[in-house]
């Protein structure tokens, strides 16, 4: 499971619950918080790889690719259209946020390692109608790289998705 991070949607401090989700041991944790300046970025991003590093979790670093190099952080998540434009070499894992199959082809031929594609149910986050599994199948059927479906992932319906193909799920 990839955790995606939110600050808006936390119960407790941020970096308290930085410090539970590590604990728990994800694959790997997306810092997005899309709200921040650049320099506010960067000072979280460099306390939450702290607490990463502290639990063996590694860190993403949602769409700030400047920050991540800055941080020496090795992983970057990016919409698809900020990859198209960016230069990615040299890091480690390059992620990608897709919303179609064609959207993720393009994503794994611009050098995205992995997918995240959404949404997939019903989510209090979007208020358009979910893609649906049979959208999860066509991405995983159209790709190579790992495929991770997102938006309204419960643990009710987790399996659903990875019946569908998904390598696993991320959850906000």
């Amino acid at each position: 499971m990839i955790v995606v991070t939110s600050r808006a949607l936390c119960g407790r401090p941020f970096l308290e619950q930085m410090e539970l989700i590590a604990e728990a041991g994800p694959e790997m944790v997306i810092l997005r918080e899309k709200d921040l300046t650049v320099a506010e970025y960067r000072d979280l991003a460099s306390r939450c790889l702290g607490i990463c590093e502290r639990h063996g979790v590694p860190l993403s670093v949602n769409t700030h690719v400047e920050v991540a190099r800055d941080l020496g952080i090795g992983r970057v998540h990016l919409p698809v259209g900020v990859l198209r434009g960016t230069d990615v070499s040299g890091f480690e894992l390059v992620g990608a946020s897709v919303h179609s199959k064609e959207e993720a082809v393009e994503a794994e031929s611009l050098g995205a390692d992995y997918v995240i594609a959404g949404h997939v149910f019903a989510t209090a986050c979007k208020d358009s109608e979910p893609r649906g599994l049979a959208f999860l199948r066509d991405v995983c059927s159209s790709v190579d790289v790992p495929v991770y479906g997102i938006g309204g992932i419960t643990p009710e319906n987790c399996g659903d998705a990875i019946s569908a193909g998904a390598h696993g799920v991320a959850v906000m």
